[in-house]
C-alpha cells in the first residue's frame, strides 16, 4: 500500500521560511517523479514543483526562484524549501508520487501566509 505524508506546514509570516517534508512508502520512491501540487480556497489544485528521479526539476512560474525542491532517495523523502513567501502562496499543500501511470497523494498540509 502505497503511502504519503506530509509534514511541515504552518502560519508565516510575509517574507518567511518554511520547509515540507513527504516521507513515502510502499512504492520504489528512487524510480518515482515526486511532485508538490497547492490548492487555494476556491481555487483549483495547481502544480508547484517537480522532481524526476534523475533529479530534474520543475517550478511553476509564480514560485520560480523563491521555492527549491529536492529529494533524498535514502529516506524515501520528497521536501519543498518555500523562501520569501506571500500571502497568495497561502494553500493546502499535497505531495504527489506518481509512477507508471499511477498518481498517489497525501492527505495535505496548511499552509499560511500572514501577518
Amino acid at each position: 500500500q502505497v503511502q504519503l505524508m506530509e509534514s511541515g506546514g504552518g502560519l508565516v509570516q510575509p517574507g518567511g521560511s518554511l520547509t515540507l517534508s513527504c516521507s513515502v512508502s510502499g512504492i520504489i520512491f528512487r524510480f518515482t517523479t515526486m511532485a508538490w501540487y497547492r490548492q487555494a480556497p476556491g481555487k483549483q489544485r495547481e502544480l508547484v514543483a517537480s522532481i524526476t528521479s534523475d533529479r530534474i526539476a520543475n517550478y511553476v512560474s509564480s514560485v520560480s526562484g523563491r521555492f527549491g525542491i529536492s529529494r533524498d532517495n535514502g529516506k524515501n523523502t520528497v521536501y519543498l524549501i518555500m523562501n520569501s513567501l506571500k500571502p497568495e502562496d497561502t494553500a493546502v499543500y499535497y505531495c504527489n508520487a506518481g509512477l507508471a501511470g499511477s498518481d498517489y497523494w497525501g492527505q495535505g498540509t496548511q499552509v499560511t501566509v500572514s501577518s
